[in-house]
């Protein structure tokens, strides 16, 4: 007898096979039990009809607890009420390990409590939905860079310095030195761009900022391409296809997880590049004139702002050219201003905000040495990055986007600690 996943039952359609399950939930009326299993590929329903079946085994299959974990023997068919379209008719029943006294039972709980016990929540349906739409977001990142000639390069996460120069760093003894872990592997991409062309990185960064907004976390994971040769306006082009395609590949092979979540899917089929595009300068304009008096120019967007913008052009839009003084020293400086950036922000319709920030880095030496001296940074820490600039420097431009903002506004979730399988918030390190 063929043993098999939930996620293979389509192509077995009238075979008896086996598989191993996890009990997620039951119902029974006096002739039939209705067992939900899970396998982590996916869910599907059990039918076990009492005159089907010994005494023993009904009896077996009605005192099932949450979470005992069986292996089934049934018959495979199609079942066109479910989103899934199939469900398995039991034949036998074998329990490997009783579960009694499931603490995340099938009512409400408060956030607290399931984030305590966010070691159990994974297994229900909603949030493995929501990481199975992440792993897809994954997938198709390394896609799209494999098809497009990036080399995938891995920074330290042990850094002596900070790349954007903040204090908002989580610090540790490297033996007898100072270091930091990393919260962007940015300058070592540029570094491996000047080796190799077109690279990213994908890794977890850390940021020590004491912020409790939904769309924070203090670890996170950053998909970093950099790119020599490549300008600003080309550079956007590339962040608009990529956004493009990892959306379409979730609307492509995410569609039964974003139904199980409510998903308006509508919204994202909308995403196709190009994306709209707006100066800083215009932004502020077209903020005042809704309403927004508290903006000046000069000041960085919060997220009130952001969704205004976003959600005039209802797709992700790009804010282009920040001003100087609130942008990190390796931003490249406006050919025609010195006082914007060639830089840009990629917000997210829906009210999700900011998922790319990006930017053409300054190429010229005395430029770049100059911007880490008025930034008060440590000149003997930063010159393995100002070689870079001395031996054979090039125009070249790169960006960050943040894995869980994007798959908050894939999956809809109301905070990112949902989109990582265990969050570390400011008030949280357990589990």
């Amino acid at each position: 007898m063929k043993k098999i996943t939930i996620q293979e039952m389509p192509k077995h359609v009238g075979e008896t096979v086996k598989m191993g399950a996890w009990l997620a939930n039951k119902r029974s009326s006096g002739k039939i039990a209705f067992l939900q299993l899970r396998d982590g590929t996916g869910f599907v329903q059990g039918v076990v009809v009492k005159a089907e079946v010994s005494e023993e085994m009904f009896a077996t299959a009605k005192g099932l607890h949450q979470e005992t974990s069986l292996y089934v023997v049934g018959e495979v068919t199609e079942d066109t009420r479910s989103a899934f379209g199939y469900e398995l008719q039991v034949k036998e029943i074998q329990v490997i390990s009783e579960s009694t006294d499931y603490p995340i039972t099938p009512k409400e709980h408060g956030t607290e409590f399931l984030m305590d016990h966010r070691h159990l929540w994974l297994r229900s349906k909603k949030q493995h939905a929501k990481m199975k739409v992440r792993n897809e977001l994954i997938r198709a990142t390394y896609e799209f860079f494999n098809d497009n000639g990036f080399v995938k390069m891995d920074p330290p996460i042990l850094t002596a310095s900070a790349p954007e120069g903040t204090s908002e760093l989580f610090h540790t003894k490297y033996f007898d030195e100072d270091a930091f872990l990393s919260q962007s592997g940015q300058l070592y991409a540029e570094a491996s761009a000047m080796a190799l062309g077109k690279v990213f990185s994908f890794g977890p960064t850390f940021r020590a900022e004491k912020s409790k907004t939904r769309r924070h976390l203090i670890e996170f994971w950053m998909i970093e391409p950099e790119m020599a040769f490549v300008e600003h306006d080309e550079s956007l082009e590339v962040q608009e296809q990529f956004v493009s395609h990892i959306i379409q590949s979730a609307l492509k092979n995410c569609k039964l997880e974003l139904e199980i979540l409510g998903r308006d899917i509508s919204k994202l089929e909308k995403v196709k590049a190009p994306f709209p595009r707006i100066s800083y300068d215009d932004a502020i304009e077209f903020l005042h004139k809704e309403g927004f008096d508290d903006i000046k120019w000069g000041d960085d967007f919060g997220s009130p702002h952001e969704t205004a913008i976003a959600n005039h052009y209802d797709l992700p839009v790009f804010i282009t050219c920040y001003p100087t003084g609130i942008k990190p020293f390796y931003m490249q400086p406006h050919p025609d201003r010195d006082d914007v950036v060639l830089c840009a922000d990629l917000i997210a319709p829906e009210g999700y905000g900011e998922i790319i920030g990006g930017s053409e880095r300054i190429w010229d030496y005395d430029l770049l040495k100059q911007r880490i001296e008025e930034h008060g940074l440590d000149q003997e820490a930063y010159n393995w990055y100002l070689d870079l600039r001395k031996y054979g420097s090039v125009p070249h431009s790169g960006f960050g986007l943040g894995l869980e903002r994007t798959v908050s506004w894939v999956t809809g979730a109301d905070h990112v600690r949902e989109t990582i399988p265990f969050p570390r918030l400011l008030n949280r390190i357990y589990p």
